[in-house]
């Protein structure tokens, strides 16, 4: 009999336990680093307009396999930066590589990885109506945006360094006064840019990405394309915040000499990489 009391008292301890923590894994994880505070500037960019450029890859699949595990863009590397241009009063467009309905990681909306523009995304139609019907890159000239901004997310490593990217951002670089943004595995879509010589645009301008490290950590076993691998390969000059033990609460923004580039690190760095867009813009008086 008291045998079973002690294991009674260990069960309902446990159970209370894991309640506790369930409940607080939110706060946690905020207070990590994950989705972090950003007091930033109100802008007021009226009468201008951003381009969001999302994946259109929606699984984790290795070559020749036609299945695998969902993927997508991650949501707030999307939302976040959606609404700091809507709600600096610019005109915000979406659009994917392909076009149409663009897949969202399922992980995104887990109620401990989600930031509050996600939920308000949730309740948003008109941006909900964007996602079901982003314009094909291919049908737009970017050279009428005044920020194009590249969200990430795994799907984003299959896709986002395609050719006609590369053309497009190469194209509105000379032709244009677009102030380019990316977080996470968005900064795929500068690493095939070309200069009027034929040499990578990014070379010698401080870029960030995800890194390797954070890949690793999460134990992905296939993606095509890696930001760290591949930003270094361009011959741009890679940061990181490395002073977490864990990446995924780390964040860092990065803009070049130029101020035509602005990259953030992961989905934590998408409110400043957002925010300095907006401040460059600004700035510049474009």
């Amino acid at each position: 009999m008291k045998l079973n009391k002690k294991i009674i008292y260990f069960l309902s301890t446990l159970v209370v336990l894991v309640v506790l923590i369930a409940i607080f894994l939110p706060s946690i994880f905020h207070s990590l680093g994950f989705h972090p505070d950003y007091e930033g500037e109100k802008f007021n960019l009226k009468g201008k307009k951003a381009l969001i450029v999302s994946t259109s890859h929606g699984i984790l699949n290795k070559p020749g396999e036609t299945t695998g595990r969902p993927t997508g863009v991650f949501a707030s590397e999307m939302t976040i930066p959606y609404y700091e241009f809507f709600d600096a009063n610019m005109e915000v467009d979406v659009a994917s590589i392909k076009g149409g309905q663009i897949p969202i990681d399922p992980t995104s909306f887990l109620y401990f990885l989600e930031s509050k523009q996600d939920k308000r995304f949730e309740k948003d139609e008109a941006f909900q109506a964007k996602i079901k019907k982003s314009i094909p890159i291919a049908e737009i000239d970017i050279k009428n945006y005044d920020i194009v901004f590249f969200a990430g997310g795994w799907g984003a490593a299959y896709d986002m360094n395609s050719e006609i990217i590369a053309k497009k951002v190469s194209d509105a670089y000379y032709n244009s006064d677009v102030i380019f943004g990316s977080v996470c595995h968005g900064a795929l879509a500068f690493t095939e840019a070309r200069d009027k010589n034929g040499d990578y645009l990014i070379k010698g301008r401080p870029m960030t990405g995800v890194t390797q490290k954070q890949i690793i950590t999460f134990g992905i076993e296939f993606t095509p394309y890696h930001p760290e691998e591949e930003l270094k390969k361009a011959g741009a000059l890679y940061k990181a915040d490395r002073s977490k033990r864990i990446d995924q609460f780390a964040t860092i923004t990065v803009i070049d000499q130029e101020k035509r580039f602005v990259t953030g690190q992961n989905q934590n760095s998408s409110h400043e990489t957002a925010q300095l867009n907006d401040e460059t813009l600004k700035e510049k008086g474009l």
